[in-house]
């Protein structure tokens, strides 16, 4: 009885706004939603804007560049870390080595046998889903920490084999990367959204935000599908999962791979925008920062995911004046979210659920970490 009353307690309190919000969107007729989905793809198409950059970005600094090299690349890299760590429930703490393979894929094929932007985005898609495979087929019998390792060492692995290899030139990277090419000149606000190259980066964020919107309906559309309900009953209970007869390796190994093909769309567009890449464009700490994204913003809910990249890609932007404090105050602003709001800006109900009935909201990995107020309640359960 008291467990119960402390998930109840847990669902309450700060996010019952967004509880209201929700089931009003459930029940909202289908021209609502519409209107809805239009009004926030006209907010990403003006977010560009000078007016906007005038307060998002820093005196001085490039607004748009900020959107299309940063911001909206890990936003994208969050929604496909998102398949695997939020829907799925497996901990991946080596997912830039698929947005590695992306950059890299473009980067050979491009430079050395003259392939366009548009078949080599679609051998990268291939090649990285291909690397989920790989990575997953020997290494999903594992669970929790032991997953986490072997991911990392992947991560690693990917990047130090980019770095010894003169196929394509090690430490030195790749120079020459071609841009998409140009589908029309057309204008529009003093805008040539379809006319890639050094000057105007706003037709990369614009590429970009296609690319988040085709991967928002592709994964909107899993997760209500038996394939998102396969992957709910493997994050709650793995156990439970096989014994119901749910093929958990398969449908594991299909997040896997989804997620890395997501994650390789993003450094095709990373390499064609920068025109060169090298090794330490793939750091862990990419991996780390796109994973805290995913749990800042509230993993396994779309919206919370974008929200969470977001800020983890802007706040150190916009306070970099304040130099190496910038990064102090990000850090600080990470642990009291984690202190006072466990469960994300903006999580999901089931999702704030299994927090509070203490699963830490990842599954198998968080079931010996207790959610707020677990504790308290299982000490009372035992008297």
């Amino acid at each position: 009885m008291n467990l119960s009353k402390n998930a109840e307690g847990a669902r309450r309190g700060p996010g019952l706004s967004l509880d209201a919000l929700r089931h009003w969107w459930a029940g909202a007729p289908g021209w609502a939603r519409w209107v809805v989905y239009l009004l926030l793809i006209v907010v990403g198409v003006l977010l560009p804007s000078e007016s906007i950059g005038s307060f998002m970005a820093p005196s001085g600094a490039d607004w748009p560049s900020m959107l299309s090299s940063q911001i909206a690349i890990y936003v994208l890299l969050a929604l496909g870390l998102n398949v695997v760590v939020g829907m799925a429930g497996l901990l991946d703490l080596g997912y830039v080595a698929f947005y590695a393979v992306g950059g890299y894929t473009i980067a050979i094929f491009a430079t050395k046998y003259d392939w366009s932007f548009w078949q080599t985005l679609v051998l990268a898609i291939a090649f990285s889903a291909l690397a989920g495979v790989i990575l997953g087929a020997p290494t999903l019998r594992l669970r929790g920490d032991y997953l986490a390792i072997v991911t990392l060492g992947f991560g690693e692995i990917v990047k130090k084999t980019a770095n010894n290899s003169s196929y394509v030139n090690g430490p030195r990277g790749v120079q020459g990367i071609p841009h998409p090419p140009t589908l029309s000149e057309f204008e529009i606000g003093g805008v040539q959204p379809l006319k890639y190259g050094l000057l105007d980066s706003r037709p990369y964020y614009y590429l970009l935000l296609a690319f988040i919107i085709v991967a928002i309906i592709f994964v909107r559309r899993l997760d209500k599908s038996r394939v998102g309900r396969a992957w709910a009953s493997i994050r709650e209970d793995e156990d439970a999962a096989e014994l119901m007869g749910v093929p958990t390796f398969k449908f594991k190994l299909a997040a896997f791979a989804i997620g890395a093909a997501i994650g390789g769309s993003g450094g095709v567009v990373f390499a064609s925008q920068q025109t060169s890449i090298t090794p330490p464009n793939f750091d862990f700490l990419v991996s780390a920062l796109i994973l805290a994204g995913v749990v800042l913003g509230g993993s396994g809910n779309i919206p919370g995911v974008m929200l969470g990249a977001f800020v983890v890609a802007w706040l150190p932007e916009r306070f970099r004046g304040l130099q190496d404090y910038r990064m102090l105050i990000f850090g600080a602003v990470l642990v009291l979210m984690m202190i006072f709001r466990p469960e994300g800006l903006w999580p999901s109900r089931q999702r704030k659920a299994e927090l509070a009935e203490g699963t830490g909201g990842m599954g198998g990995l968080g079931a010996e970490v207790p959610g707020p107020g677990q504790a308290e309640a299982a000490a009372e359960v035992g008297k």
